[in-house]
């Protein structure tokens, strides 16, 4: 009996000390590995500090911006990202911090990438990131606002119609997917007709290729016009609550056209929302109505083009949640405003399509050459109001009448007919 205590005490014993020893290692597991405590040393803000007095090409290559835009963006967020030193560590400076996201914003790396860069553990970078992303939408959220009344409304027509010659057009509207990986138990819920998984960035931008609404976060399965239903800006339009000008003349006419946002086969006609026309068997004038809206709807064509070209983090599959992935692409829209804002000549050299009217050639922005943000399904079937069809049909016979343009006839050519046909995806 004394015998078996024994041996049941010594067994007792091994499993306390055994208890004691995995306690240990994993005491051990939370303090970082020994170089990582050595970040001052190692971190990438002595490469910063290089790059600011030897090359500032680089430095505004690795934060996407030049100095100036970064230190007014660093005062903007450091109240919302400064930690308090320890008596055990001291605190990931701000610095660090908006360093850190833009270089994980700009290059779409992953953060066992970026250790090794910025001296951070890769968990701890996780959670900067997004806290940092959360506070430069929060700082930069007069960024993108939409219009508050009807004579920013009209503002943003008279772009349109100066720079494109489309008149009473208040946006153009466009969708992409953001490829994510599947998210642990969803099923198909994110799989999309491209045979991946993804978000969808909802957007609608003004005449100067800036950010005027963002929608992010609807599932990539939704690869239609169901998810445009869906966001808040399609809802507010519905009930109404856009302030959206009531119907006004145009150049050269005196009927009343109806103030519309414009977009492509993957939305619906709306009295509104003007679409174009079916690619099969379309006569000459749908044909110059096709073009016409083509013409000015690049504008969000180039908006998304230099948001993943400039933010590659969106080019790449997102290794992070649905939740955490909609912030990263908000972030972006709203640092591609920020920038715009501070020198647009400068941020849009070489990264939108210039047209030439005079020669019918049209020279493709940079991006159009690299891997881009896929495009949203187009939308099959569907009834539109026969109000929707007359305001299109208006806007047809004025740019076949008094509204036309002399080169359009130039771009109404049997090569650009082939490209509709192919889904309007290169013009």
């Amino acid at each position: 009996m004394r015998a078996i205590m024994k041996s049941e005490a010594i067994a007792l014993m091994v499993i306390a000390t055994c208890l004691e020893e995995r306690k240990n290692k994993r005491k051990r597991r939370i303090w970082a590995k020994t170089w990582l405590q050595k970040r001052e040393k190692f971190s990438h803000v002595k490469l910063l500090k290089e790059l600011e007095t030897s090359c500032i090409g680089d430095l505004k290559n690795f934060l996407r911006m030049d100095n100036n835009n970064y230190t007014e963006l660093l005062s903007m967020v450091q109240p919302l990202i400064i930690k308090q030193d320890t008596f055990m560590r001291d605190a990931i400076s701000p610095h660090e911090r908006l360093s850190a996201t833009l270089r994980f914003l700009a290059s779409g790396g992953t953060f066992q990438d970026l250790k090794f860069l910025t001296g951070i553990s890769p968990h701890s970078l996780s959670n900067i990131v997004i806290e940092t992303c959360n506070a430069i939408r929060t700082t930069l959220k007069e960024y993108i606002q939409i219009p508050k009344n009807e004579q920013q409304w009209k503002s943003i027509a008279k772009g349109f119609e100066t720079q494109w010659n489309f008149p009473n057009c208040i946006g153009a509207i466009d969708g992409k997917h953001v490829a994510i990986k599947k998210p642990p138990g969803t099923g198909s819920y994110y799989y999309n007709y491209k045979k991946s998984f993804s978000i969808v960035l909802m957007a609608v931008v003004n005449s100067n290729y800036e950010f005027i609404a963002v929608d992010v976060g609807a599932n990539g399965r939704a690869s239609d016009a169901g998810m445009f239903s869906k966001t808040k800006f399609k809802q507010k339009l519905d009930e109404d609550e856009l302030a959206i000008p009531n119907p006004d003349a145009i150049p050269f006419n005196e009927n009343m056209f109806p103030f519309v946002f414009i977009g492509d086969d993957a939305f619906p006609l709306l009295e509104n929302l003007m679409k174009p026309y079916s690619h099969t068997n379309i006569s000459d004038e749908e044909h110059v109505f096709n073009y016409r809206l083509s013409r000015a709807r690049r504008v969000v064509e180039n908006a998304f083009g230099i948001l993943a070209s400039r933010f590659r983090v969106l080019a790449n599959k997102i290794n992070l949640d649905p939740h955490k992935t909609a912030v990263i692409a908000m972030t972006c829209c709203y640092l591609h405003n920020f920038l715009m804002s501070k020198n647009r000549r400068h941020y849009l050299r070489d990264s939108v399509d210039i047209e030439n009217t005079q020669t019918a050639e049209l020279q493709p922005a940079h991006w159009r050459s690299c891997s881009q943000l896929p495009k949203l399904q187009a939308l099959r079937g569907g009834n539109s109001s026969n109000t929707a069809k007359d305001v299109r049909s208006m806007y047809k016979n004025y740019f076949n009448g008094e509204g036309a343009v002399p080169w359009q006839y130039e771009h109404v050519t049997s090569l650009t007919r082939s490209i509709y046909k192919r889904g309007n995806s290169e013009i």
